[in-house]
């Protein structure tokens, strides 16, 4: 049997478990180094505490928890309904469920080869390389044959899911929108050593584009941390299109797969919310979640991979 893991960052699945969440994130020196690091639990722990009220208060606007697992275990169910012989597990990196117990559960269940795959399209070692790091760090324990998918950024199913999401949400404008692809910040020393993610999340765009005629442009929201950050950020973008003139905009969650903090209180309340100060109209596309084109996407990815590994 085939074990494929979703790897995936997780999210507080309650406000109580805003603070562990938090502290599993800001830990972890493939994300963000805070200072040397004997001290990064302990400036960690002051970050939390003086952000804390205010992310729990963002999570009680979207429900009092992240939909992040939820949505993932649904991906899950979805893409193991497409495959024979092929059973599909999630694991989280910051909560539960943990990569660990995923692990745990494929092969307790018999899986005699294990795919992780990656939902960042885009590779960081923020993100996909914190995931795969933890995944091989795991696995080598119990000598099981096994893989993992860390880019496909290109993907033509993903392309297409992207796209018709685009084409869903230009049709809810009477005029044509700018589109907007807001993608999740990283600090900038890491693209400076090289890290390949400002370049993947540039080729998702470029292959949107060259199947939609589109005026674009790009920024990056979410960033954290006393650290120099990419730009231009969104909230600086929305005020330089609000000075252009700029009336009705479309934004493109490009680094996200699925509804989590980032699309449901950023986007839909903070930034929809500063737009209609700046007198745009803002209106976000759908995110991919359990899109069919989308599921049908990572089907291929995982038939793909098994088949160079000549696991089918």
């Amino acid at each position: 049997m085939i074990g494929v893991i979703l790897l995936n960052m997780g999210g507080p699945d309650s406000l109580d478990a805003v603070k562990p969440f938090l502290q599993n994130l800001f830990s972890d020196r493939d994300i963000i180094r805070l200072g040397p690091a004997f001290l990064q639990k302990t400036i960690a722990s002051l970050l939390i505490n003086k952000r804390l009220k205010s992310v729990m208060e963002a999570y009680n606007l979207i429900g009092g928890k992240s939909p992040l697992t939820d949505i993932t275990n649904a991906q899950a169910k979805a893409l193991e309904g497409t495959l024979k012989g092929v059973k599909v597990y999630v694991g989280m990196r910051y909560w539960h469920p943990f990569i660990e117990n995923a692990i745990d559960h494929a092969l307790k269940d018999g899986a005699e080869w294990i795919l992780g795959l990656s939902l960042y399209p885009h590779y960081s070692i923020a993100t996909t390389g914190s995931s795969v790091k933890k995944f091989d760090e795991v696995i080598k324990k119990y000598h099981v044959d096994h893989f993992c998918v860390t880019s496909w950024f290109k993907h033509p199913l993903y392309i297409d899911a992207l796209v018709e999401k685009i084409q869903r949400g230009l049709r809810a404008f009477d005029k044509k929108p700018i589109v907007l692809f807001s993608a999740h910040s990283l600090p900038e020393k890491f693209i400076d050593k090289g890290d390949p993610y400002v370049n993947e999340i540039n080729g998702t765009i470029q292959a949107i584009t060259k199947k939609l005629d589109i005026e674009w442009r790009l920024s990056y929201q979410s960033k954290t941390g006393p650290v120099k950050w990419l730009k231009p950020t969104t909230e600086h973008m929305l005020h330089e299109l609000a000075d252009e003139g700029v009336k009705d905009l479309l934004v493109v969650p490009i680094s996200f797969v699925s509804d989590h903090i980032e699309t449901l209180y950023e986007i839909d309340i903070l930034y929809k919310d500063m737009a209609q100060e700046l007198g745009i109209n803002l209106k976000r596309v759908e995110s991919l979640n359990t899109s069919p084109k989308f599921i049908e996407a990572l089907k291929d990815i995982v038939i793909t991979n098994a088949r160079n590994e000549g696991r089918l």
